[in-house]
Protein backbone atom coordinates (compact mmCIF):
# COMPACT_ATOMS: atom_id res chain seq x y z
CA UNK A 1 0.00 0.00 0.00
CA UNK A 2 1.53 3.28 -1.12
CA UNK A 3 2.03 6.08 1.37
CA UNK A 4 -1.04 8.29 1.49
CA UNK A 5 -3.17 5.73 -0.36
CA UNK A 6 -5.77 4.22 2.00
CA UNK A 7 -7.02 1.59 -0.49
CA UNK A 8 -5.49 -1.79 0.42
CA UNK A 9 -3.90 -3.94 -2.25
CA UNK A 10 -6.03 -6.82 -3.44
CA UNK A 11 -3.75 -9.55 -2.12
CA UNK A 12 -3.81 -7.93 1.30
CA UNK A 13 -7.60 -7.76 1.16
CA UNK A 14 -7.80 -11.48 0.53
CA UNK A 15 -5.38 -12.42 3.29
CA UNK A 16 -6.34 -9.96 6.02
CA UNK A 17 -9.15 -11.01 8.30
CA UNK A 18 -9.33 -8.35 10.98
CA UNK A 19 -10.24 -9.09 14.59
CA UNK A 20 -13.91 -8.68 15.41
CA UNK A 21 -14.64 -5.20 16.73
CA UNK A 22 -17.57 -4.09 18.83
CA UNK A 23 -20.43 -2.61 16.80
CA UNK A 24 -20.09 0.81 18.41
CA UNK A 25 -16.34 0.87 17.73
CA UNK A 26 -16.83 0.10 14.05
CA UNK A 27 -19.55 2.73 13.73
CA UNK A 28 -17.28 5.29 15.35
CA UNK A 29 -14.53 4.32 12.92
CA UNK A 30 -16.93 4.86 10.02
CA UNK A 31 -17.93 8.27 11.34
CA UNK A 32 -14.29 9.31 11.66
CA UNK A 33 -13.51 8.05 8.16
CA UNK A 34 -16.46 9.92 6.68
CA UNK A 35 -15.09 13.13 8.15
CA UNK A 36 -11.77 12.66 6.36
CA UNK A 37 -9.66 10.97 9.04
CA UNK A 38 -7.02 9.17 6.93
CA UNK A 39 -5.97 6.78 9.69
CA UNK A 40 -9.58 5.79 10.40
CA UNK A 41 -10.19 5.39 6.66
CA UNK A 42 -7.22 3.04 6.32
CA UNK A 43 -8.30 0.97 9.33
CA UNK A 44 -11.90 0.78 8.15
CA UNK A 45 -10.85 -0.34 4.66
CA UNK A 46 -8.66 -3.06 6.11
CA UNK A 47 -11.68 -4.20 8.11
CA UNK A 48 -14.14 -4.34 5.21
CA UNK A 49 -11.80 -5.37 2.37
CA UNK A 50 -12.11 -9.16 2.87
CA UNK A 51 -15.92 -8.95 2.84
CA UNK A 52 -15.83 -6.72 -0.25
CA UNK A 53 -13.53 -9.13 -2.03
CA UNK A 54 -15.79 -12.09 -1.26
CA UNK A 55 -18.89 -10.23 -2.44
CA UNK A 56 -17.28 -9.16 -5.72
CA UNK A 57 -15.95 -12.67 -6.32
CA UNK A 58 -19.37 -14.19 -5.60
CA UNK A 59 -21.16 -11.92 -8.08
CA UNK A 60 -18.52 -11.91 -10.83
CA UNK A 61 -17.07 -15.40 -10.48
CA UNK A 62 -13.59 -16.39 -9.24
CA UNK A 63 -11.77 -15.95 -12.57
CA UNK A 64 -13.48 -12.92 -14.11
CA UNK A 65 -10.83 -10.75 -15.81
CA UNK A 66 -12.19 -7.57 -14.20
CA UNK A 67 -12.28 -8.98 -10.66
CA UNK A 68 -9.42 -6.92 -9.26
CA UNK A 69 -10.53 -3.67 -10.88
CA UNK A 70 -14.07 -4.13 -9.59
CA UNK A 71 -12.83 -4.79 -6.07
CA UNK A 72 -10.76 -1.62 -6.05
CA UNK A 73 -13.69 0.37 -7.45
CA UNK A 74 -15.97 -1.06 -4.76
CA UNK A 75 -13.57 0.02 -2.01
CA UNK A 76 -13.31 3.49 -3.49
CA UNK A 77 -17.09 3.66 -3.85
CA UNK A 78 -17.50 2.63 -0.23
CA UNK A 79 -15.34 5.51 0.98
CA UNK A 80 -17.11 7.98 -1.29
CA UNK A 81 -20.50 6.79 0.00
CA UNK A 82 -19.60 6.97 3.69
CA UNK A 83 -21.10 10.46 4.20
CA UNK A 84 -24.50 8.93 3.32
CA UNK A 85 -24.06 6.01 5.76
CA UNK A 86 -26.67 6.35 8.53
CA UNK A 87 -25.64 3.42 10.71
CA UNK A 88 -28.75 1.35 9.96
CA UNK A 89 -26.49 -1.66 9.40
CA UNK A 90 -22.87 -2.57 10.03
CA UNK A 91 -20.29 -0.77 7.83
CA UNK A 92 -19.16 -4.17 6.48
CA UNK A 93 -22.70 -4.81 5.23
CA UNK A 94 -22.87 -1.34 3.71
CA UNK A 95 -19.55 -2.07 1.97
CA UNK A 96 -20.77 -5.48 0.75
CA UNK A 97 -23.89 -3.91 -0.72
CA UNK A 98 -21.75 -1.42 -2.66
CA UNK A 99 -19.52 -4.30 -3.76
CA UNK A 100 -22.50 -6.23 -5.14
CA UNK A 101 -23.70 -3.23 -7.12
CA UNK A 102 -20.20 -2.44 -8.41
CA UNK A 103 -19.61 -6.06 -9.41
CA UNK A 104 -22.93 -6.23 -11.23
CA UNK A 105 -22.10 -3.10 -13.20
CA UNK A 106 -18.67 -4.50 -14.08
CA UNK A 107 -20.20 -7.75 -15.35
CA UNK A 108 -22.69 -5.91 -17.54
CA UNK A 109 -19.99 -3.68 -19.00
CA UNK A 110 -17.80 -6.68 -19.73
CA UNK A 111 -20.72 -8.39 -21.48
CA UNK A 112 -21.25 -5.32 -23.68
CA UNK A 113 -17.55 -5.26 -24.62
CA UNK A 114 -17.53 -8.81 -25.93
CA UNK A 115 -18.53 -12.38 -25.35
CA UNK A 116 -20.92 -13.37 -22.60
CA UNK A 117 -18.74 -16.39 -21.86
CA UNK A 118 -17.46 -16.21 -18.29
CA UNK A 119 -14.21 -18.12 -17.62
CA UNK A 120 -15.21 -18.28 -13.97
CA UNK A 121 -17.84 -20.87 -14.88
CA UNK A 122 -15.18 -23.11 -16.40
CA UNK A 123 -12.88 -22.67 -13.40
CA UNK A 124 -15.64 -23.51 -10.92
CA UNK A 125 -16.62 -26.56 -12.94
CA UNK A 126 -13.03 -27.82 -12.99
CA UNK A 127 -12.53 -27.27 -9.26
CA UNK A 128 -15.91 -28.55 -8.11
CA UNK A 129 -16.17 -32.10 -6.73
CA UNK A 130 -18.53 -34.33 -8.71
CA UNK A 131 -21.43 -33.67 -6.34
CA UNK A 132 -20.97 -29.90 -6.54
CA UNK A 133 -20.66 -29.56 -10.31
CA UNK A 134 -24.34 -28.78 -10.75
CA UNK A 135 -24.23 -26.17 -7.98
CA UNK A 136 -21.27 -24.47 -9.69
CA UNK A 137 -23.16 -24.35 -12.97
CA UNK A 138 -26.21 -22.99 -11.17
CA UNK A 139 -24.15 -20.17 -9.61
CA UNK A 140 -22.95 -19.21 -13.07
CA UNK A 141 -26.53 -19.30 -14.36
CA UNK A 142 -27.65 -16.96 -11.56
CA UNK A 143 -24.82 -14.53 -12.36
CA UNK A 144 -25.82 -14.43 -16.03
CA UNK A 145 -29.47 -13.95 -15.14
CA UNK A 146 -28.60 -11.00 -12.92
CA UNK A 147 -26.86 -9.29 -15.85
CA UNK A 148 -30.19 -8.75 -17.58
CA UNK A 149 -32.18 -7.36 -14.66
CA UNK A 150 -32.67 -3.69 -13.76
CA UNK A 151 -29.94 -2.65 -11.33
CA UNK A 152 -32.07 -2.39 -8.17
CA UNK A 153 -33.72 -5.76 -8.78
CA UNK A 154 -30.37 -7.39 -9.56
CA UNK A 155 -28.86 -5.94 -6.40
CA UNK A 156 -31.67 -7.24 -4.20
CA UNK A 157 -31.60 -10.69 -5.78
CA UNK A 158 -27.80 -10.93 -5.55
CA UNK A 159 -27.82 -10.00 -1.87
CA UNK A 160 -30.55 -12.55 -1.24
CA UNK A 161 -29.46 -15.48 -3.42
CA UNK A 162 -25.69 -15.10 -3.64
CA UNK A 163 -24.80 -13.59 -0.26
CA UNK A 164 -27.69 -15.17 1.63
CA UNK A 165 -28.93 -11.99 3.33
CA UNK A 166 -32.33 -11.78 4.96
CA UNK A 167 -34.89 -9.34 3.60
CA UNK A 168 -34.44 -7.23 6.74
CA UNK A 169 -30.67 -7.07 6.20
CA UNK A 170 -31.16 -6.00 2.59
CA UNK A 171 -33.62 -3.31 3.66
CA UNK A 172 -31.20 -1.96 6.28
CA UNK A 173 -28.14 -1.94 4.03
CA UNK A 174 -29.95 -0.29 1.12
CA UNK A 175 -32.03 2.10 3.27
CA UNK A 176 -35.12 0.68 1.57
CA UNK A 177 -38.54 -0.20 3.10
CA UNK A 178 -39.14 -3.91 3.61
CA UNK A 179 -42.08 -3.94 1.22
CA UNK A 180 -39.94 -2.31 -1.48
CA UNK A 181 -37.31 -5.03 -1.10
CA UNK A 182 -40.01 -7.68 -1.35
CA UNK A 183 -41.38 -5.97 -4.45
CA UNK A 184 -37.95 -5.86 -6.11
CA UNK A 185 -37.42 -9.54 -5.39
CA UNK A 186 -40.86 -10.39 -6.74
CA UNK A 187 -40.29 -8.39 -9.93
CA UNK A 188 -36.88 -9.97 -10.38
CA UNK A 189 -38.41 -13.41 -9.99
CA UNK A 190 -41.16 -12.62 -12.50
CA UNK A 191 -38.63 -11.24 -14.97
CA UNK A 192 -36.55 -14.41 -14.80
CA UNK A 193 -39.29 -17.01 -14.53
CA UNK A 194 -39.49 -17.90 -18.20
CA UNK A 195 -35.70 -18.10 -18.48
CA UNK A 196 -35.38 -20.69 -15.72
CA UNK A 197 -38.28 -22.90 -16.77
CA UNK A 198 -35.86 -25.61 -17.91
CA UNK A 199 -34.01 -25.67 -14.56
CA UNK A 200 -36.43 -26.64 -11.75
CA UNK A 201 -33.72 -26.29 -9.07
CA UNK A 202 -32.98 -22.72 -10.14
CA UNK A 203 -36.69 -21.93 -10.22
CA UNK A 204 -36.96 -23.28 -6.68
CA UNK A 205 -34.04 -21.08 -5.60
CA UNK A 206 -35.84 -18.04 -6.99
CA UNK A 207 -38.94 -18.97 -4.99
CA UNK A 208 -36.82 -19.16 -1.84
CA UNK A 209 -35.25 -15.77 -2.63
CA UNK A 210 -38.59 -13.99 -2.40
CA UNK A 211 -39.52 -15.59 0.94
CA UNK A 212 -38.80 -14.66 4.53
CA UNK A 213 -37.03 -13.96 6.75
Amino acid sequence: MADGDPIPRLEAAVAAEQPIMARDAVLELARAASSGDVRATRQLLELVAPRVMRAVRAVMGPAHPDLEDATQLALIGFIQALPSFRGDCQPVQFAARIAVRTAGTARRRAALRGSRHDPSADLEAIRAPAGELEAARRRDAVRRLLDDLPEEQAEALALRMILGWSIKEIAAATATPLNTVRSRLRLAKEGLRRRVSEDPALAEALDEATGEP
